[in-house]
This record gives C-alpha cells, sequence and structure tokens, in this order.
C-alpha cells in the first residue's frame, strides 16, 4: 500500500487517545461496529453448511469424505484469496475490495441454495472462499490501523473472535436450522444474501481508507507515500525473515485443523453418534457459539495484560480438552457446559492471525502477513484438516476426527513456545525492570529477524 506509518506495536504516544481526539476515537468504534458485523457475517454463511449438513445429506447422500471436501474447499479458495487480496488492496484500495468481497460471498452464499447436486454445492462453497478470504486480512489492517495501543488485543478480539462467534456460532444454528425444519435447507441459503447487501452499504457509507489520526506515525510517511508498492517477492521475503511470522504460520495451520474438525463434525456427530435430535444439535452447537464470543474477546484482554505468548499457550492447552469432551460427554446439558469452559480457540485465533503479526511486521508489510498467516493456515488446516479427518471418519468412525482436532491444539502449544512477546505492556514492564536508557527501541521492534 501507499501508506506506511510506522510499526503498529510500537511504544510511542498514541495519536488516537490524544485528548480531546473525539473524532479519531468515534471512528475506532464506528469501524469495530461495522467490521464486527461484516466478518460475523462471514462465517455466519461459512458455518451455514455445517449446521444444515444433516438435511443436505438427506437429499444429496453425502458421506463424511464429501462433507469435508466441502468443507475444505472453500477453505482452499479462501486460503488462495487471503494470499493476493493484499496486492489487490495495493492497487485499488481496501475499502473498495472490501465491499466487492462483501457483495460477492453474499450472493454465492445464496446461490448454494439453487444447486442440485454435490458438484453444483462444491462450485459455489469454491467461490464464496474466493470472496470471503478477503475479507479478514483487509479487515484486521483497518482495525489495527484505527485502535488505540490499549485496546488493541480487544478490538480484534471483538472483530475475529466475538464477531464470527455471536453470528456464525450463536446466530447461525438457531436460524438456519429452524428455517430449515420449516421451508427448506435451499430457503435457509438463499436468505443470507439480503444482509449481506446491507453490510456492503454500510461499509461503503461509514469506512474509511485511512483513519482520522493514523495510529504511530513516523518521519517516514510523507515520503513513503510516494513510493510505488515493492514487489510481492520481496515483501514475502521481508515478511518471512521474522520468526514470529513463521510460527503464526505453522500455528493457524494447526489451529484451523482444530477449528473445521470440530465444528464440521460434531453437528454429524451429535444425531448420527449420540442420537440428539436437530433441535437439541442446534441447542448444544449453540454453546459453542456462546463460548466463540465469550473467549473471543476475553483471551485477546487478557493477553493485552499477560502477554500474548502466556495466553496462547494457557487457553489452547484448554482447547484440546474440547473435541475429547464431544466424544465422552454424553449428557447434552452437561456437553454444552462442558463446551462454554473450554471452547476457548478463538481467541487464540486473533493471536496468531492478527495481534502477533501486527505487533511484529512494518505497517506497509502488514496485510502481506495477515493474508499470507491466514492463507497458509486455511490451505494446510481449513483445507486438508477437514478433508484428512473425513477419510479417517470414514475409515475408523467420527472419534477419529475429534482426536485429530485436539491434537492440533496439542501442535499449537509445542509451536507458542518459540513465539517471542509482543505485547507493548508486557514488553515496556520488562524494559522498566532491566532500566533502559532514555532513546530505547521501542518495544514492537524487539523481535527481531530469524
Amino acid at each position: 500500500m501507499t501508506r506506511t506509518p510506522s510499526r503498529p506495536g510500537a511504544a510511542a504516544p498514541d495519536p488516537v487517545a490524544a485528548p480531546g481526539d473525539a473524532e479519531a476515537r468515534r471512528y475506532e468504534h464506528r469501524l469495530l461496529l461495522v467490521l464486527f458485523a461484516a466478518f460475523g457475517f462471514v462465517f455466519f454463511d461459512r458455518q451455514a453448511l455445517t449446521f444444515l449438513a444433516p438435511f443436505i445429506s438427506d437429499d444429496f447422500h453425502l458421506s463424511h469424505t464429501a462433507l469435508g471436501v466441502l468443507s475444505g474447499v472453500l477453505a482452499l479458495t479462501w486460503a488462495l484469496s487471503g494470499l493476493v487480496c493484499g496486492r489487490l488492496a495495493d492497487r485499488y484500495g481496501r475499502r473498495p475490495v472490501l465491499i466487492a468481497a462483501v457483495v460477492l460471498f453474499s450472493c454465492f452464499s445464496a446461490a448454494g441454495g439453487l444447486m442440485t447436486g454435490f458438484a453444483g454445492l462444491l462450485i459455489a462453497r469454491a467461490l464464496m472462499g474466493l470472496a470471503e478470504g478477503a475479507v479478514l486480512p483487509l479487515a484486521q489492517s483497518l482495525m489495527v490501523e484505527a485502535s488505540r495501543e490499549q485496546r488493541r488485543g480487544l478490538n480484534m478480539g471483538l472483530l475475529q473472535g466475538s464477531s464470527a462467534g455471536l453470528l456464525g456460532g450463536i446466530a447461525a444454528p438457531l436460524v438456519v436450522v429452524w428455517i430449515a425444519e420449516h421451508h427448506t435447507w435451499r430457503t435457509a441459503f438463499l436468505v443470507t444474501i439480503v444482509p449481506g447487501l446491507l453490510i456492503a452499504v454500510w461499509i461503503a457509507r461509514s469506512v474509511r481508507e485511512h483513519p482520522p489520526v493514523p495510529v504511530l506515525p513516523d518521519a517516514s510517511d510523507a515520503t513513503a507515500r510516494e513510493e510505488a508498492a515493492p514487489p510481492l517477492r520481496e515483501v514475502l521475503r521481508e515478511v518471512l525473515a521474522h520468526r514470529n511470522i513463521v510460527l503464526c504460520a505453522l500455528a493457524a495451520c494447526c489451529y484451523l485443523t482444530w477449528f473445521t474438525v470440530v465444528i464440521t463434525f460434531t453437528p454429524t456427530y451429535l444425531e448420527d453418534e449420540k442420537g440428539f435430535s436437530s433441535g437439541t444439535m442446534s441447542h448444544v452447537m449453540t454453546c459453542f457459539g456462546v463460548a466463540w464470543v465469550l473467549w473471543g474477546f476475553l483471551t485477546p484482554a487478557v493477553s493485552d495484560r499477560i502477554g500474548r505468548r502466556g495466553a496462547l499457550i494457557a487457553f489452547t492447552v484448554v482447547a484440546a480438552l474440547c473435541p475429547l469432551a464431544v466424544v465422552y460427554v454424553d449428557d447434552p446439558v452437561l456437553l454444552g457446559a462442558v463446551v462454554v469452559l473450554t471452547y476457548t480457540g478463538l481467541g487464540c485465533f486473533t493471536l496468531i492471525m492478527a495481534t502477533i503479526p501486527a505487533e511484529t511486521v512494518p505497517r506497509r508489510t502488514l496485510t502481506v502477513a495477515l493474508g499470507l498467516v491466514m492463507g497458509v493456515g486455511e490451505l494446510a488446516g481449513g483445507f486438508i484438516g477437514p478433508l484428512v479427518a473425513g477419510l479417517a471418519a470414514d475409515v475408523w468412525g467420527l472419534d477419529a476426527a475429534m482426536f485429530i482436532s485436539s491434537g492440533g491444539a496439542v501442535a499449537v502449544v509445542l509451536l507458542a513456545l518459540g513465539l517471542r512477546e509482543t505485547a507493548p505492556a508486557v514488553l515496556r514492564r520488562r524494559g522498566a525492570d532491566a532500566g533502559p536508557a532514555p532513546g530505547a527501541t521501542p518495544v514492537a521492534t524487539s523481535e527481531g529477524a530469524l
């Protein structure tokens, strides 16, 4: 992009939080609300297939492998989109690309209700993934640029974690299952176009390409605006020189395996293996959404205080227990309660896919870094993960899918041990304890290259 504020995590006076800067604060809050709705509805559309799978399977006679393919193809195209959206934003601007993405994914989601077979539904999901993949990295870069330092973790958690949980985890199972039971699963897909188009209009009216007061500007900003975007290969080389980015990309692969596998196969597991009714299943899945909302903002907020690395490790250990609860807890009420307490990973998503990368790389490479972490994670964890889990489920039963999901979270814990801390408040405390000299290096620059 052509605008280059300094590194978002740097410990410097925060202009957005400057006294009397009411416009910047209002814009920060308005932007959070708009992007909360946009990304939340992305996950409403994405998760609709999961909750409608038992109904679709009755029409299309889907195997566990086929269900994994439908989930995985969206992740595959989502990953490809995430890898290139940064360059599109560099050329055309983040705002117009975001608006186009919201309009397109809403149309392709509705198109799924018109398909008459597995192949058509597969194509509709693939096209929807291409559009949806651009939303998160663009929304993240807009949000981190407008966020005050002390709210950065919380804002990113609300944007990526709680929004998806509220709309994709709580609203989606209740709404789409109800529509499918009272009308058809096709109707449930078709009605998704309306809120998507309304959100696109809201973005067009409310979102700016840059905030009223840029976060952490530096003296090189004026020069940077005149420079052309560097070649993608050069940007990727610079981004991958940071240990945190490499580890975050690997952790995203494992965490998306945990997420996509447990969320894809749990509805079918609850109905086929535990004998739950559709209504009971939807209520248990709503508990996933409650936990999603709760931990989606609590985990990043806690990380603002205790550090990104420690929060990531602690909450991921708990998240590894959630797929095991699906297997071993038979009472639906108890299972719902355990899910609320153990489905903590979506807050960790925010840390590895947004906050840590944003506090690691310079602003000019931020969108590419976010797209890279998301794209690699979706490719391996979102596409390959459910495909492998579906094959394993067809051979060894659905228990195997849940064990694969839990194993993904365990792998994240091991990777997180190698991360370098980036939380500004934590690094400032460490610097104060060490007695830094005046003019010491800003906190965000402490995360060096490999």
